[in-house]
């Protein structure tokens, strides 16, 4: 069985280890841990992990953030993936940095990339990975704040955390979403 794991976040070298950046942070953690190496295809970054007879297509959209569903919504198609086996990794400023929420669907909550997502593909339910980003920001610094570099704090438990969404992502494609919501969500 194929699934379409997707890492959210912005192309571009001033984008490289921002907070929005996330899920290209832990997609690239998941393909390095294998060994695999992503390449520039049509929409995106791409690469293909097999696990235990499972196909994960991971993909890193080369559309900006507020563009993601068409590149959700290219590689869905072409390799004719089902929305219930897409799991989209994002970025959440409601979540403390490091907590790790895997859902079913629900709102974008103010992100503009499930937003997209959710208007190309027509529905709010698709499984995501909250990535908690934290909101330690002052009024009116939400952008620069979601564009800025982690704190030298944040980066200290940095490597533990997309570890486990790693594994989160491996629980999603073998085990589904409930055993996965239910065995991760609250460490």
């Amino acid at each position: 069985m194929k699934h379409l794991i997707v890492g959210l976040g912005n192309i571009g070298s001033e984008y490289d280890g921002t907070r929005h950046n996330i899920g290209f942070r832990v997609l690239d953690a998941l393909a390095k841990a294998s060994n695999l190496v992503f390449e520039d295809k049509r929409y995106g970054a791409v690469t293909t992990l097999s696990l235990k007879g499972q196909q994960l297509l991971l993909l890193k959209p080369s559309t900006y953030m507020n563009l993601s569903g068409n590149a959700v919504r290219y590689w869905m198609n072409k390799e004719n993936i089902p929305l219930e086996r897409i799991l989209i990794v994002a970025d959440d400023l409601s979540l403390p940095f490091g907590a790790l929420r895997m859902k079913p669907g629900g709102s974008d909550g103010g992100h503009n990339g499930l937003k997209n997502i959710a208007s190309v593909l027509g529905t709010q339910t698709y499984a995501r990975l909250r990535f908690g980003i934290g909101n330690d920001f002052p009024r009116g610094g939400q952008i620069d704040y979601v564009l800025g570099q982690f704190t030298d704090e944040d980066l200290k438990s940095m490597d533990e955390r997309v570890g486990l969404a790693c594994e989160m992502i491996k629980s999603f494609s073998l085990a589904g979403i409930q055993i996965t919501m239910n065995q991760y969500n609250r460490k």
